[in-house]
């Protein structure tokens, strides 16, 4: 894109004064069109010059999250810490049956029910999660994630009985703080 300037001596990069075509090595700087041979640039008018602005967008606006957009969050977290939980059950079911019955871990797991729904549902928080990055700013979606842990570490204590220490709940709430923290800063 080229603007034109005031003044027709000028020699911008547009102007037939100094643009010149790009030749490959070994090649005349002519230019062959069907049967006629030029031995001069193509016309512009003089005077042109390229828009300083030319091929460059405005930055980006930041976006507001909206009820929707954090609701499609929250569930693209939630269902990733849910499909994590049944992938534990269903592995840990999958290696017991493999153990005892003797035969190939990844045969038994691909056979579990609690695997195969978890790994469903995985996916669906895969797509969830695509969903929401195309809505909602990565600086604001990512520290989401925190809650996955906290959940996780919640349900492994809760549904699969797995051993959590005080500083894992500590950890966990120091998480939440963080989590709470970058928000606060995005409202401002």
């Amino acid at each position: 894109m080229c603007v034109r300037h005031s003044s027709p001596t000028s020699t911008s990069p547009c102007s037939p004064r100094t643009r010149r075509r790009r030749s490959s090595p070994g090649s005349t700087s002519m230019s062959r069109t069907s049967s006629t041979v030029s031995t001069s640039p193509p016309k512009s008018p003089a005077g042109w010059a390229p828009a300083p602005d030319a091929g460059l967008r405005p930055p980006p606006r930041r976006k507001n999250v909206t009820l929707p957009s954090a609701l499609l969050l929250l569930f693209a977290v939630f269902s990733s810490a849910a499909g994590q939980i049944m992938l534990k059950h269903g592995m840990r079911s999958a290696a017991a049956v493999a153990e005892h019955s003797g035969g190939s871990l990844l045969t038994r797991a691909a056979t579990t029910p609690w695997v195969v729904v978890g790994l469903v549902v995985f996916a669906v928080s895969a797509v969830a999660w695509m969903s929401t990055l195309a809505q909602v700013p990565l600086s604001i979606a990512y520290p989401f994630n925190a809650l996955g842990y906290l959940l996780i570490v919640l349900a492994g204590s809760t549904v699969l009985h797995e051993r959590t220490s005080v500083w894992t709940w500590a950890g966990s709430l120091m998480v939440v703080a963080g989590l709470v923290t970058v928000m606060a800063g995005q409202r401002r």
